[in-house]
């Protein structure tokens, strides 16, 4: 079953957005901020160990949605600056783009967070996002092996998450 609408996963995954391999790295944190699972696909330079690149990741997007929701402009209850939003509560953000990436973000009503960076001139990601939870759910939840909140440890979803983001990024 799909989260995102359908009864399985789409045999034919949404529209290539760029061509050539503009996949730079990908997240995929639980609501706790636990990093389930990230990987790497051109990623030239690194700064910061593991650890410290998925806490700083982590505290970005807390930030941006806590100033998103501070800021919409729909909203007479603004809430404090901080404190945490239920997914789907209050304005969101699915991208933001600088000179160097875009960095692309989607959440779940289960508070499964996944983030994919991508080269600056990548179109929108939020289908694939959407395809890419949807193969999280068949590969990885429905696992009876999986226990949830552990890493991702799933060769079928990794395998099948690197062919689908090296065709669309």
């Amino acid at each position: 079953m799909q989260f995102f609408g359908g009864s399985e996963i789409s045999p034919s995954p949404p529209a290539l957005t760029a061509s050539g391999n503009n996949g730079h790295m990908m997240y995929v944190f639980n609501r706790n901020g636990v990093c389930l699972l990230y990987r790497e696909w051109n990623r030239p330079l690194r700064t910061l160990n593991a650890q410290q690149d998925h806490k700083l990741m982590f505290g970005l997007l807390f930030s941006l949605k806590s100033l998103t929701a501070k800021m919409d402009p729909t909203s007479a209850e603004k809430g404090n600056l901080g404190v945490p939003q239920l997914p789907g509560q209050g304005c969101s953000f699915h991208s933001f783009r600088t000179n160097t990436y875009k960095l692309s973000f989607m959440e779940s009503p289960s508070g499964i967070k996944i983030i994919l960076v991508t080269h600056p001139r990548t179109g929108d990601l939020r289908e694939s996002l959407k395809y890419i939870y949807n193969l999280y759910v068949e590969y990885v939840v429905k696992n009876p092996l999986y226990t949830p909140g552990s890493p991702i440890r799933s060769e079928l979803f990794n395998t099948t998450l690197d062919q689908y983001v090296r065709g669309i990024a």
